[in-house]
C-alpha cells in the first residue's frame, strides 16, 4: 500500500463513551476511517502508523442524519467507523494517539 493511501485510510478516533469503555474492556479501538477503505487496508493502516498487531476488524457505515437550519434542509455525509481489536500484549493509550498524532497530521481531510 502507498504512503498516501496508508495516512488517508486514517481519519480520525472516534471519541465517545461506548469506544472508551469497549477500549478498557476487549483492547478494541475505535476509529473514522475513509468510506472507500476495506477491512485489509485499514488493518494494514493501523498496523504500520501505530506499530501494533491488529486482531481483527468490524467496520460499520453510519448514515448522514437530516438535519434542519431555520426552513433550510440538509443531509449530514455517511462515514465509516471500524473498530480495531488489538493483540492482548499491546495497550491503546491516549499518550500512543498523540505520540503518533503527527503522523496521521497528512492524512486527515
Amino acid at each position: 500500500m502507498s504512503q498516501e493511501r496508508l495516512l488517508s485510510v486514517l481519519r480520525a478516533p472516534h471519541i465517545s463513551e461506548k469506544a472508551t469503555n469497549n477500549a478498557e474492556k476487549s483492547n478494541t479501538v475505535v476509529l473514522k476511517v475513509a468510506l472507500d477503505a476495506n477491512k485489509a487496508e485499514i488493518a494494514a493502516a493501523v498496523a504500520q502508523l501505530f506499530e501494533v498487531k491488529v486482531d481483527s476488524v468490524r467496520t460499520v457505515v453510519v448514515k448522514g442524519k437530516t438535519k434542519r437550519r431555520g426552513n433550510k434542509m440538509g443531509r449530514r455525509s455517511d462515514w465509516k467507523k471500524a473498530y480495531v481489536t488489538l493483540a492482548k500484549a499491546k495497550i491503546w493509550t491516549s499518550w500512543t494517539v498523540q505520540s503518533n498524532r503527527r503522523k496521521l497530521e497528512n492524512g486527515y481531510r
